[in-house]
């Protein structure tokens, strides 16, 4: 059993808001370490990472190794293609970022750049930077707990679509919409602050 839980598998739980709406926080999983030491780490997979402060991270892998990513408009770019995050909620903007903030032209050798899916709210690779094979402790794409969530994340969704121009327009106007009305609702979420702080 002890052999089972240091070289195969244990058990991974989710801390913090992160990667809201997919995983939520006291989420536990299977934490698989044997997986990636016979397949290669694919694109959107989520896995368990080891910071720079000793902290294992639950994340999802977003560039791979040789490659060029860019957000831009909320719009995932690969190598200069737009990419839909099929797994995103809607709502989620991801503000604009580059692995050449990261002092990279592409991602180095044997490194992987990861996010949070809740992209507001993620201490990630766009703080922490890329993070070597080796810091990727597994793959936890299975739920173990709660119940009524047993299984696999959302398996048919983490798949790659890459968006013609037309769709990365209609994106565009969508997320500039979405802006707007998170906008107006903060306005008027300060005024009326503003308000009860003069009634008071």
């Amino acid at each position: 059993v002890l052999v089972v839980i240091v070289y195969v598998a244990t058990v991974q739980q989710v801390v913090g808001p992160s990667m809201e709406p997919t995983l939520k926080e006291g989420d536990i999983l299977i934490l698989n370490k044997l997986g990636y030491r016979f397949f290669d780490i694919q694109r959107f997979d989520i896995v368990a990472v080891k910071s720079s402060t000793s902290k294992y991270l639950v994340k999802r892998v977003i560039g791979l190794p040789g490659e060029k990513i860019e957000y831009l408009d909320n719009v995932l770019y690969i190598d200069g293609k737009g990419y839909k995050e099929k797994f995103l909620d809607d709502s989620v903007i991801t503000e604009n970022f580059s692995v050449v903030d990261l002092g990279y032209e592409i991602i180095p050798e044997d490194m992987y750049l990861v996010l949070g899916d809740n992209r507001g709210n993620s201490l990630d690779s766009r703080v922490f930077g890329t993070f070597t094979k080796k810091q990727v402790l597994g793959k936890t794409d299975f739920i173990i707990y709660p119940f009524k969530q047993f299984g696999l994340v959302k398996p048919k969704e983490n798949t790659e679509e890459t968006l013609t121009q037309e769709k990365i327009r209609d994106l565009t106007i969508k997320n500039i919409q979405i802006i707007d009305i998170k906008a107006i609702s903060n306005f008027f979420f300060i005024k009326s602050i503003h308000f009860q702080i003069i009634i008071y």
